[in-house]
């Protein structure tokens, strides 16, 4: 690779559910991969069951997206109990994100959690959820296609009021963001070293940042791999593969 060419980074995805890993489901993830690969990355598919496959990748990798789902974080990860209100666990998915996560945390390379991902990352550093957005806020904000009726084709988009000094704000140019919503939960409890950096304008956790150290971890609430064409969502991807190909250079 010559001077001039940049490095593309290796970065890891697993698939979002076992189900769609097993039947090679692909429009939903290949959204991440786009994003990923437009940003200047090398998409890698992480395997969710194959755990000799999983170990061989996970360390081959410069940086991470944890991708969204329809599953939810199993409660009891977070000292709750279901109220009828959780979606039903998957539990490899969940064991590929804690692992990718403590081997991500281990040797510095950089985390995106998007919506499911977001909250996985959250409870992995011991915070809590909401089980159900709608009816244990009453909010008249919709989060989700359900919300609507009738239910529309696209994604709902609200406001998001995005801390000051953060990097989100950073890379909006400002406070303000419109973005996409596709979630019944999010974080209650923030985990541990993670800065709430984003709120929606109902007053929901839209984005946290890691301050323990140095290294480029970051959660959001909504789906940045599907707002085609929106400057933050691309600057969001952009700036994490220049975290990753960071974290290349340092490891060749």
């Amino acid at each position: 690779m010559s001077p001039e060419t940049p490095i593309r980074p290796r970065v890891g995805i697993p698939w979002r559910t076992s189900e769609e890993e097993a039947q090679n489901n692909r429009p939903k993830i290949a959204n991440y991969e786009e994003a990923v690969r437009k940003a200047g990355g090398e998409p890698v598919l992480i395997p969710l069951r194959d755990a000799n496959e999983q170990r061989q990748l996970i360390p081959a990798m410069d940086a991470f997206v944890l991708p969204g789902s329809p599953a939810d974080v199993e409660p009891a990860e977070y000292g709750a109990v279901n109220a009828g209100l959780s979606a039903p666990a998957d539990s490899p998915r969940e064991e590929a994100d804690r692992t990718i996560l403590a081997h991500a945390f281990a040797e510095k390379k950089p985390v995106l959690a998007i919506c499911y991902g977001c909250q996985l990352l959250n409870v992995y550093l011991g915070g809590t959820l909401i089980q159900d957005v709608r009816s244990e806020l009453w909010t008249t904000t919709a989060h989700r296609k359900k919300d609507v009726s009738p239910e529309p084709a696209e994604d709902p988009v609200h406001g998001a009021k995005l801390e000051g000094k953060s990097r989100l704000a950073e890379l909006a140019g400002g406070e303000r963001a419109r973005v996409n919503s596709s979630h019944h939960q999010a974080i209650a409890k923030p985990g541990k070293n993670l800065r709430v950096t984003a709120h929606s304008t109902d007053g929901i956790i839209e984005g946290v940042e890691w301050i323990g150290d140095a290294n480029w971890v970051l959660g959001v609430q909504w789906h940045p791999e599907r707002m085609f064409g929106d400057e933050l969502s691309e600057r969001l991807f952009s700036d994490f593969v220049a975290a990753a190909r960071g974290a290349a250079v340092q490891k060749a």
